[in-house]
């Protein structure tokens, strides 16, 4: 035996194994797609707000815009991803 695991002292080790849970055969990635198109998206409108001197920004009721005074474009923040698209594309 060696002297280590004899000595009592020092750092104790664990030696059991951790079991793992059962894998699933099929795996469905359909969520995590759809969740990478709307963050692809976000960013690509947050990218053409600031372009038009604007910021794009999530509140817990959707969307805003917001405008270089710092004001809500048209004192709305419950706007959808669609909504914002369009009023970028307006102008």
């Amino acid at each position: 035996m060696s002297p280590a695991a004899n000595d009592p002292g020092g750092i104790p080790r664990g030696s059991r194994r951790v079991a793992l849970p059962p894998r699933s055969t099929e795996e469905n990635w359909s969520g995590a797609n759809s969740d990478k198109a709307d963050k692809l998206r976000r960013n690509s409108l947050r990218r053409l707000a600031r372009t038009r001197g604007l910021e794009l920004r999530h509140t817990s009721y959707g969307y805003a815009l917001i405008d270089a005074e710092r004001k809500r474009v048209d004192d709305r923040n419950d706007l959808t991803l669609d909504e914002v698209e369009s009023r970028l594309s307006q102008g």
